[in-house]
Formats: structure tokens, C-alpha cells, sequence
């Protein structure tokens, strides 16, 4: 592979960089390099979105996905084949605002002004998109975004009446001349093949496709997988980790597809926690609830259910759920492939079932029995924008009034995502009742033996598990205990 170039527009010109430090932020060279600082350094960390800007790029059906992104953990060879826009380029001249900062004027929505560029750009990425906003659905897209001031309700007012331009005829046209020009674009800075980029001391790859993904892990085993960067990103702005070797996922549209047929939904190790929603919401409504307490929009739009699971987190959000639905995982070496239950990929804490050189590339999740249902719960300091201190999954089965099957998962509670194997044994053959369950309850102690950190206390986090329990079983009763399939909803 040949050293190259990384190319990508930024406010609508072009800009082509040869030698660069991989795990440079997009961040600090909007700053420094380029001196746009309407866009901020808050937390460092993917937090509070003063730093958010937005990133367009080619979706997989050839149109146009335009993302809010945070830039303090955004490295640059990820902005490779996309077009970025800072809060300077809103406005086409010093005279007229863009509806998106008109409203903000208007409602007052700026104090300190600090954090307002991200607000904005949050904002505008809605707007460009043409997604109207509702008040809940306004929260939803700005929960990334942190005011300090607490200038919370002149914000979502702004957003409101940024929603009321959207149709009006003359914006309607500038927007869809800007989704011309930002098309050519992407288009005149697509990627066709792998490069290689670095600053001679470090080095980053950059495949297209996951052949080429493959070869070059195989070849660099040593190297660091970067996909979202949500938790690498922090490596390097609080732990200030060397990372000599760097593999950047975000052109393999290979591992961003999701199917579905007969037996389940396959989804690729790249589809993002916001592609990932619809398709999983669909699957499971509990499912789409979950994904959308993982951090904000920012973060959904940059991390993978693939990192999830690769990085290993014993308090990651998605394994949970996904071992209690019977996962498997798809992992690569070259051209060589193989496949194993989810749960047997986490063997204790810092260590997966991964081979040096091996990827994941895709998770398998099966369709639901008809006798099945599922719950699933969070439980944090904060709703959004928080790390789990307890996450559980529950897949109970019944015929009649009797457990037959149950698969029971937690995050939070050991060194890996881990069964419940005696709570589940607990329930099994039993009658889906109270008694059972407060029974059951008494067997978490053989399960778990959970840490007291600055989350949570381990008599919390055992008292909650058993209370998890009660809580699935006391949402399923409807006067008669009677479970229903796909989504425990009442009947």
C-alpha cells in the first residue's frame, strides 16, 4: 500500500493533507490550523458538544448522510471522503442570519455564548436534514449538548421555530441547492482504494472494503481499530496514549450493512448506534429504548454496536441485550471465518475470545420465539449522556403460566457482561409467579460478586439486579400472569 492523501471539503473548499499525526483531532486542527474557533473545546471527552460540527458523507444507498459529530475526539483521517461545515459557514454573508441562528436571536437562546456554536451546529444538522422538531424529539437531538447557564427552554423554543422555516418555499430552495452542491462534492472526494497516512513516526491505514480490512489487520496485528473513537478518542485527549499503528473503519461499507430474513437481523460491525435504530427498534421496542440513552446524538452517530462488543466493556451497553436474545458474533482473520455465541467472546475483564489480527465483523441476532419476551433496563445518575451503573436484559419464555426457557444478562455487575446461569436455573420449570421470582431473586449471590466504584456501591448494584427481576415480572402480569411475545406489552 502507497502513502496518500487524506482529501475532504470543509465549509465548501477543498482540502488535501499528506502528512499528518493520525490521532490528531478534527478538533484541534479546525482551531489551530485553520483558526475557525467559532467551534469549542469543552470536555475533551464527547460530553458536552461545544465542539460539534457537522460531517456529511456518501450513505449506502448513494444519497447524502449528514451527521452531527463531536470534533474533540474525532481524528482526522475519519474526515477522509466527507464534507464538513463549521457554525462559520451558516451564514452566506455578514448581513442575514441562518434560520438556525436567527431563532436562536430570537428566543434568546445564547448566554455565555460558549456553548452556543454547538447548539447550533446540532441544530443546523436537524435543519439540513429537514427533520422537524418536536418538543421531545428536540430533546432527543440536543441532549449531546450541555448549557451551562441552563438556557434550556430559549434553546428548545429556537428549535421549535427553526422547525416553522423548514417548508417555507425560499429555504426549501437553498436547501436543496446546498444538497447539490455538497453532492458533487462527496462526490469529487470519494475514496476508490486503501491509503496510508502518517507523520512518519505514526501510521494510519484506511481501508475501503473489509478484503482490505482484513489483509492489512493480518499484516499490522499490533494496530488499534478505530471506528467511532468514542472510547479511543478519550486514549488519547485524558490518557495521552501513543498509538503508533491506527485501522480507520469509516469507508468499509462493508460492515455497515444490516439484513434481515427468515431466521433473524444481521448487522455489520461499523452500522452505528443511530443507523442501527430503526432496524432495532423494529426488532425489539426495548431495543430502540436503550439506544436511545447511549451518550447523544453526537455519540450515536460516531459509535458502533461492533466497538461495543470489541472493546469489552464490562458496563457496555448493547452486550447485554444481545446475550440475552442469543447472539453470535462473525470473526475474521484474513480470509479465514468462524462464529461463536456472544457471551462466549467476553472471558474476563480487559480479554475477549480475539485472536491477534482478528476482527469482529458482524453480529447475528435471532428471531424471536413467539413465547418470548423481553425487558430491558438502564439504570444511571443521569437519563442521557451517562454510563451505566446496571444494565439487564431479560428473555423469558412461558407456556401456560411456566417459565420454559430464560436468558437473563446484566453489564455493571462483573469484570465482563455476564448471565445470571443461577437465576435463570432458578425460573426454569417453575411458575412464572412472585413467589418464584422473589425466589429467584436469592441466587443472584451466586452470580455476581459486584464492585463498589464511584457509580454505584455493590450492595446497590445487587439489590438493584434482584429488583430488575421483580420489576420485568410485575410489567408482565395483566390480572392473570399471562406473558406476551415480542415486547411484554400489556393485554
Amino acid at each position: 500500500m502507497s502513502p496518500g492523501s487524506l482529501t475532504f471539503y470543509l465549509n465548501g473548499e477543498e482540502r488535501t493533507l499528506s502528512h499528518i499525526r493520525p490521532v490528531r483531532t478534527l478538533l484541534d486542527y479546525l482551531r489551530e490550523d485553520e483558526g475557525l474557533c467559532g467551534t469549542k473545546q469543552g470536555c475533551a471527552e464527547g460530553d458536552c458538544g461545544a465542539c460539534t460540527v457537522t460531517v456529511a458523507s456518501r450513505a449506502a444507498d448513494g444519497g447524502i448522510k449528514r451527521e452531527a459529530v463531536n470534533a474533540c475526539i474525532r481524528f482526522m483521517p475519519s474526515v477522509h471522503g466527507t464534507a464538513i461545515t463549521t457554525v462559520e459557514a451558516l451564514s452566506s454573508d455578514k448581513e442575514s442570519a441562518h434560520p438556525v441562528q436567527q431563532a436562536m436571536i430570537d428566543r434568546h437562546g445564547s448566554q455565555c455564548g460558549f456553548c452556543t456554536p454547538g447548539f447550533v451546529m446540532s441544530l443546523y444538522t436537524a435543519y439540513r436534514n429537514r427533520t422537524a422538531l418536536a418538543p421531545q424529539s428536540a430533546c432527543d437531538v440536543l441532549a449531546g449538548n450541555l448549557c451551562r447557564c441552563t438556557g434550556y427552554g430559549p434553546i428548545l423554543a429556537a428549535a421549535s421555530d427553526m422547525s416553522d422555516t423548514l417548508l417555507e418555499p425560499h429555504h426549501v430552495a437553498q436547501q436543496d441547492a446546498a444538497d447539490t452542491a455538497e453532492q458533487a462534492a462527496l462526490d469529487a472526494v470519494r475514496p476508490s482504494q486503501a491509503i496510508e497516512i502518517g507523520d512518519g513516526q505514526t501510521t494510519a491505514f484506511l481501508p475501503t472494503n473489509t478484503d482490505e480490512l482484513a489483509q492489512i489487520y493480518a499484516d499490522h496485528p499490533n494496530a488499534t481499530i478505530v471506528a467511532g473513537a468514542t472510547d479511543v478518542g478519550l486514549w488519547v485527549t485524558k490518557q495521552h496514549r501513543a498509538l503508533p499503528e491506527t485501522i480507520f473503519l469509516h469507508l468499509v461499507d462493508d460492515l455497515k450493512r444490516i439484513t434481515q430474513d427468515d431466521t433473524g437481523l444481521t448487522i455489520g460491525a461499523g452500522v452505528t448506534y443511530s443507523e442501527a435504530m430503526q432496524a432495532l427498534t423494529a426488532f425489539h421496542p426495548d431495543f430502540g429504548e436503550l439506544l436511545r440513552r447511549i451518550g447523544g446524538v453526537q455519540v450515536r452517530n460516531a459509535g458502533t454496536i461492533g466497538g461495543n462488543i470489541a472493546n469489552g466493556s464490562p458496563i457496555g451497553d448493547t452486550p447485554p441485550i444481545l446475550i440475552a436474545l442469543g447472539a453470535t458474533l462473525s470473526l475474521r482473520h484474513g480470509n479465514v471465518r468462524r462464529e461463536m455465541p456472544l457471551e462466549q467472546f467476553f472471558l474476563e475483564y480487559g480479554r475477549q475470545a480475539r485472536k491477534p489480527g482478528e476482527f469482529v465483523e458482524a453480529i447475528f441476532v435471532p428471531n424471536l420465539a413467539d413465547d418470548v419476551t423481553i425487558k430491558c433496563y438502564k439504570i444511571s445518575k443521569r437519563f442521557d449522556q451517562d454510563i451505566s451503573a446496571v444494565c439487564a436484559a431479560f428473555a423469558i419464555a412461558c407456556e401456560g403460566d411456566r417459565v420454559t426457557r430464560a436468558r437473563i444478562a446484566y453489564g455493571g455487575m462483573a469484570g465482563v457482561p455476564k448471565r445470571a446461569l443461577a437465576v435463570e436455573a432458578a425460573l426454569e420449570g417453575k411458575p412464572w409467579s412472585r413467589e418464584t421470582v422473589e425466589a429467584a431473586m436469592q441466587a443472584y449471590a451466586e452470580d455476581f460478586s459486584p464492585l463498589t466504584d464511584m457509580r454505584a456501591s455493590a450492595d446497590y448494584r445487587l439489590m438493584v439486579a434482584k429488583n430488575l427481576l421483580l420489576k420485568a415480572f410485575l410489567e408482565t402480569q395483566t390480572g392473570h400472569m399471562r406473558l406476551v411475545g415480542h415486547g411484554g406489552v400489556f393485554a
